[in-house]
């Protein structure tokens, strides 16, 4: 679209009529010529990348190292094997300690304990044992000792609270049987 002459004599010299020079040409980019797209890929085409295509070449084959360089997987007496360097302390993840058995034996007997009531203050005295033995040696398993500790002790509770039950029924019962034997 162009815009309208202008009005009058007065002439604009930006203002023509034709443009000044040639649109250009989209296949040319800096005057080189841009490359066709590639077309459509023959399924039938052999893949250049499938294994067995090319034989594996070895650049080194045939050479023989310098007489100054050992040979390769040669180790000098005294030396480690070539291959990876060993590992530098302080990299990677550290070891974590060694756990308590005692801590261990604790947490199992005061878990039993829920079945069976007996082993739970067992369990809970082990832990005490496990916690001092962990505070002295740094060892690990000093949640697995807490976890005993507070489990053992709640359900002896439990079992002291079960027992005066118990106990108190049978007095109860004792107390108001009547005794028919003593009335004749």
């Amino acid at each position: 679209m162009t815009n309208p002459p202008p009005p009058g004599n007065w002439t604009d010299p930006t203002w023509s009529a034709q443009p000044s020079s040639p649109a250009p040409d989209p296949t040319v980019v800096a005057g080189q010529p841009v490359p066709p797209q590639p077309g459509p890929v023959d399924p039938y085409a052999p893949d250049p990348y499938a294994p067995g295509q090319y034989a594996p070449v070895d650049p080194y084959a045939g050479v023989q190292p310098p007489a100054t360089q050992p040979m390769p997987g040669y180790a000098p007496p005294g030396y480690a094997p070539p291959g990876y360097p060993p590992q530098y302390p302080g990299y990677g993840y550290p070891q974590p300690p060694k756990t308590n058995g005692m801590a261990i034996a604790a947490f199992v007997l005061a878990l039993i304990g829920f079945t069976s009531c007996i082993t739970a203050p067992i369990g809970a005295i082990l832990g005490h044992v496990a916690q001092k033995q962990i505070r002295q040696s740094g060892e690990g398993g000093a949640g697995m000792a807490k976890a005993a500790i507070i489990v053992g002790w709640i359900l002896t509770g439990f079992l002291v609270l079960v027992i005066l039950f118990y106990v108190g029924a049978i007095i109860y019962a004792i107390a108001t049987s009547n005794d028919s034997s003593s009335s004749y």
